[in-house]
Formats: C-alpha cells, sequence, structure tokens
C-alpha cells in the first residue's frame, strides 16, 4: 500500500481551461477505499454530471477491483456520487446549465483522516488553436531553462 495516493488528471488542463476549483468527497462502497489506497484507480476519461434531483456523480472513473475482494467486489465504472454543499451544487448546476460549461475531475487523493477527496473543476473545453498554443509556450519555456542551465555552466 502507498502512503502518499493523488491520482491526476493530466489530459484536463490540455483539453479544458479551468475557471472555477471545488473540493468534494466521493461516496464509496467498502473495497472501493481499498482499491485506491493501492492506487488502482483512473479518473482521465471521467467526467461529472448531474441527475434529475439535483445530485453530482462522477461517471467513467475507474477503479480496479480489489485483488482479495471476493464476489461482493464492486464495479470498476460505476457512477460515484460527490459531495458538496448544497450552494456548491446549485451554482454549478446553473453554470453548466445555462454557460454549457463542463465539470472535471483534476486529481483523487486520500486526506489526512483517510477519507477519499477529489479535486473537481468547472471547466470550457479549448480550441485547436489554444492547444498549440499551450504546446508552443511549453516548448518555449523548455528551451529557456535549457538555455538558463547551460549558461550558469
Amino acid at each position: 500500500m502507498q502512503k502518499n495516493i493523488n491520482i491526476k488528471n493530466k489530459r484536463a488542463r490540455f483539453e479544458y481551461e479551468l475557471l472555477d476549483k471545488y473540493l468534494a468527497g466521493i461516496v464509496l462502497s467498502g473495497t472501493e477505499i481499498k482499491s485506491i489506497r493501492y492506487g488502482r484507480a483512473s479518473i482521465t476519461e471521467s467526467f461529472c454530471e448531474f441527475n434529475d434531483r439535483g445530485e453530482l456523480f462522477i461517471v467513467n472513473m475507474q477503479v480496479d477491483e480489489y485483488s482479495h475482494g471476493s464476489h461482493y467486489n464492486h464495479k470498476p465504472k460505476a457512477e460515484r456520487k460527490l459531495l458538496l454543499n448544497k450552494r456548491e451544487l446549485k451554482k454549478l448546476e446553473r453554470e453548466v446549465k445555462t454557460s454549457g460549461l463542463t465539470i472535471v475531475p483534476l486529481n483523487l487523493f486520500i486526506n489526512d483522516n483517510g477519507l477519499a477527496k477529489i479535486n473537481i473543476a468547472l471547466a470550457k473545453g479549448k480550441k485547436l488553436y489554444d492547444k498549440r498554443e499551450n504546446i508552443k509556450d511549453r516548448d518555449n519555456k523548455r528551451n529557456l531553462d535549457r538555455i538558463k542551465k547551460n549558461f550558469n555552466n
């Protein structure tokens, strides 16, 4: 078992422009938390959506089956409920419905109390030219760092 679990969604910052960030709890069954503590989860293809009662769920989050589990093991790609304050949920739901924004998970971690938490963000999809600009900026920064390193030596 790993000490500190921090499962990241690296594609979220590349695919989306992040507007607001929130910290949410996750409702998990017994073997799901054990599997997450071993680092056997993935949130790269996942997204969040509201149901008809105004509850927020994370969809497509992959939590592998627990290796020592019995026939009571969980489903790997089940929808999992996210826990937020009422006013945060209402604000997010209003933004998603009116502006056409998306809620994406950024990283999944276990806090000091041993509870699984997830950072989510209200995001707007990037266009292709925005992605190209990000790649160009990243390459320029890498080249600049390389030049600085050579200059200092």
